[in-house]
């Protein structure tokens, strides 16, 4: 085995070897066997049926590993790194996964909503391998009950894997978001949103936000479903594409918006976190309407400075800070 010094590397090294190992012996792919990998080390035993070297190498790595001796942050990270390795060989586009530092300062916005709530429900209409959900869930010290849907079984696997080696409750459901759900309505909806076209007109037709010729945008509809899924007074949390109010079917979405929520804010990322300045995104921040609901004077409207900026960072933070206790009284 390769040599590791941090927590973090220690069960990266363990689990990557351990997925590699499996993706020969089983002819898999490489995000497969990560998740048969996480099996193993939540069971604490080689439950896949191997025989011979193979399965001495993977008790070898199992047995290096004690995971009750590590942190949930410590678990998702290393998992992380190990996840963002089988994006670079998955072919599906929709294969990506959240940037640590934003699911980390989406968490700081919803420990910020959830402030005055002792405990929190929240849900992910698109939880992918769980990165975002388990690390806003890892970030408040209060309880969380939490749900989570995906259409990809492999990443469906991952987060049922990660979620479990974290010891978070998190209700997994394979199926398509937008289709009828029987889901009781949650405190806080969090999503890295896909973007796209969504191809099942006969459910599109059903919803507001449909596209009024041609094909709906599937990041439309699970806005509107998201909406839907949250309590009265509750809030949402979107990483959104930046264009996302910048197409022809922009209009219809502003007014359902502003008809169904309050915008409390928007936050552009860094362009120096993406590649080219088409892929870059923004977080926006909703509450639905309700009795408790408060409409801001002023929307929260900022360019994020750079998250290695530390200063400028920290700056930026004490002003959002600030927002939050003038605009919402929360502190």
């Amino acid at each position: 085995m390769l040599e590791a010094k941090t927590n973090v590397e220690k069960l990266f090294v363990a689990i990557d070897e351990s997925a590699e190992l499996l993706k020969e012996e089983l002819d898999i792919t490489y995000l497969e066997a990560l998740a048969e990998a996480g099996e193993n080390f939540f069971q604490g035993e080689i439950v896949q049926d191997i025989w011979g070297s193979t399965k001495k190498q993977l008790e070898q790595r199992l047995t290096a590993i004690d995971v009750d001796l590590f942190q949930k942050e410590e678990m998702r990270k290393a998992l992380q790194l190990a996840v963002l390795k089988g994006m670079k060989e998955a072919t599906q586009p929709n294969h990506a996964l959240t940037p640590d530092t934003v699911a980390i300062f989406m968490s700081y916005l919803v420990n910020k909503v959830t402030s005055k709530m002792d405990e929190v429900t929240m849900g992910d209409p698109a939880v992918g391998t769980g990165n975002l959900l388990t690390a806003v869930m890892n970030g408040l010290p209060k309880k969380v009950k939490s749900y989570g849907l995906e259409a990809d079984e492999t990443l469906l696997h991952l987060a049922f894997v990660s979620a479990n080696l974290q010891e978070q409750e998190i209700e997994l459901y394979h199926q398509d978001s937008i289709r009828p759900l029987g889901l009781s309505p949650v405190d806080v909806i969090i999503s890295d949103l896909p973007v796209g076209y969504y191809p099942n007109e006969d459910i599109a037709v059903e919803y507001e936000l449909k596209a009024k010729e041609g094909r709906s945008f599937v990041h439309h509809l699970m806005i509107e479903k998201s909406i839907e899924l949250t309590k009265e007074n509750g809030y949402l949390i979107f990483l959104i594409p930046n264009f996302l109010f910048e197409s022809d079917q922009a209009p219809a979405l502003n007014a359902y918006l502003k008809e169904k929520t309050i915008i409390l804010g928007l936050l552009q990322l860094p362009q120096t976190m993406f590649k080219n300045a088409q892929y870059g995104k923004s977080i926006l921040v909703l509450q639905k309407k309700g009795a408790n609901a408060i409409q801001p004077r002023q929307a929260l409207l900022a360019e994020m400075p750079s998250f290695s900026r530390q200063e400028a960072l920290a700056d930026m933070l004490k002003q959002i800070d600030r927002w939050f206790k003038e605009e919402l009284n929360i502190s």
